[in-house]
């Protein structure tokens, strides 16, 4: 039975699909059997691992809309371990053609029930929003990652996410539990970046990953070659971060 995990923040620009593709290789390379969900109509976790979305048949949309076999979207990648099920633009129009459906909150739950079995890990990358489809993402996870970006308003909207997953957990999960905060874009060099990690800690104290993803221009390179920073340059501070981010994950979960 596998671990389900989101990867939700509203605000975007925080690094919510790196931290999703370079978590889930770094995974794999640990010998974790993984599925990540691309649930953002942008799919550029799905461009990022090379997927060339107009060539398929079935991604996530058709397993939400049109309730087609979860197995026949799951596409390989250049990962040993790690599958995907990819997105597509048309998830925008998603959320209205789901409103009119039975148990809309439930659907992402019902499509991965299918897939659990088969699983160490299943990671969901949300869109950058509170809306249907990560409301889908949370209610099927037992757990949500939260990415921090190491700046001014790191803050600012956590309150928001927060106050999702209370909901959330009231009406629709009651076992969703917030997996750790995990601070991103950190600069060691900049007394800002320090301040957000200390105000962080202070805020939720052992619910902070201990491992924070440091600025590295190789995690921002990788994606345009489709594959994750451990493939691209397996030497780089990203790749090193996020193995040791796999790690701490895996023993956490022990």
């Amino acid at each position: 039975m596998s671990k389900i995990i989101s990867l939700a923040n509203q605000k975007g620009g925080v690094g919510k699909t790196t931290t999703s593709i370079n978590l889930a290789a770094a995974l794999a390379k640990e010998g974790k059997r993984v599925l990540l969900i691309d649930a953002d109509p942008q799919a550029n976790t799905s461009s990022g691992l090379g997927v060339e979305i107009r060539e398929l048949d079935n991604t996530v949309y058709e397993c939400l809309v049109n309730g087609v076999d979860p197995h026949t979207a799951v596409v390989a990648t250049n990962t040993k371990n790690l599958s995907l099920i990819p997105s597509h633009i048309d998830l925008v129009g998603a959320e209205i053609e789901m409103l009119n459906m039975e148990h809309r909150e439930q659907l992402l739950k019902n499509v991965l029930a299918q897939l659990r079995d088969e699983y160490d890990y299943i990671l969901i990358d949300c869109s950058p929003s509170l809306g249907l489809i990560t409301v889908n993402a949370l209610t099927a996870s037992d757990s949500v990652i939260i990415p921090v970006q190491c700046e001014f308003f790191a803050l600012e909207g956590i309150a928001k996410l927060l106050n999702t997953i209370k909901i959330i957990k009231s009406k629709l999960n009651p076992g969703l539990k917030i997996e750790g905060f995990l601070l991103t874009m950190f600069d060691n060099r900049l007394r800002l970046s320090n301040q957000v990690y200390e105000e962080v800690k202070r805020h939720f104290g052992d619910l902070v990953f201990n491992t924070v993803i440091s600025r590295n221009v190789r995690l921002s390179e990788a994606p345009s070659h489709g594959v994750s920073v451990l493939e691209y340059d397996p030497s780089s501070k990203g790749a090193k971060n996020y193995t040791d981010l796999a790690k701490e994950l895996i023993k956490r979960n022990k």
